[in-house]
Parts: structure tokens; sequence; C-alpha cells
């Protein structure tokens, strides 16, 4: 799986590289740096609301569904206090194609046991919603940037 290594850059700015592919990642404190780049609270949610779509992805391509275009949307709050912290995240997904209960009731599961949900302490609350075909417009906003 490789290593990360992170330097502190100055100016509250952080690099994260994935090893050994040389991936990298900018990061800086929304509060006291910039704020142009992807801040910790950001990538926590990068991380479960991917791990969650990945999750389902596996169970789509046993089962042959095709989630493709699938949006997440990702909301946070805490962050607003004197003391930031993530209270609550709320992950919507937007999902453009309609499935049978069975189906969406497999999807769903897959999502709920991805391991970075399991992670999270239970002084975050997840709220997760799903939608199904209505993401079609979500993907044509998408499209047409």
């Amino acid at each position: 799986m490789g290593s990360l290594r992170l330097t502190y850059d100055s100016d509250q700015h952080v690099t994260a590289l994935k090893m050994p592919e040389h991936n990298v990642v900018e990061i800086d404190c929304p509060f006291t740096g910039k704020g142009d780049e992807f801040s910790p609270a950001s990538l926590l949610g990068v991380s479960l609301a991917s791990c969650m779509l990945l999750s389902m992805g596996a169970i789509a391509r046993r089962d042959h569904l095709d989630i493709t275009g699938s949006v997440v949307d990702v909301k946070f709050t805490g962050m607003d206090k004197t003391f930031p912290h993530v209270d609550t995240i709320t992950v919507t997904f937007d999902i453009p194609r309609k499935f049978s209960q069975t189906d969406r009731d497999k999807l769903e599961r897959s999502a709920g046991l991805c391991p970075i949900m399991g992670c999270l302490g239970s002084d975050i609350s997840i709220s997760v919603k799903y939608r199904y075909a209505e993401a079609e417009a979500a993907q044509a906003v998408i499209s047409s940037s």
C-alpha cells in the first residue's frame, strides 16, 4: 500500500506525498493559512465519502450495477466554533440511476460498512442520504462546468 510523507512548508501549509507513486495533496489551515487547499476537515470528508462510494462500487461491480457518474456532497457542522471541530458530517449520494429496492439495500449496506465509518468516534454524528435517478441534474451541472 505504500506510505505517506508529510512536510510542513511554512505559513500553515503542508504537502502530503504518497509513496512510492509520488502523488501529492496540498493541505492548509482555513483559519490561519490561505485556505486555498484541502483542509484537514475536508480530507476527513473525502476519506469518508470516497470510502463509502468505493464500498458501493465493489458491490456494484460484483452485481453488474452501474453507479458511474454518482456524485457525493459532504457538509460539516462545528467548524465555525471558537474551537473548531467536526460535530456532524452529512453525506448525500446522488446516484443517476434507478435500482430495485433489493439492490439499493445492498449498495447502502455496503456504504455503511466502509472501514473509515467504523473509525469515527461516537462524538461525530454522521447523516447519510441517498437519492436515486435524481442525480442526472447534478451530473449535468458538473458536465457544463
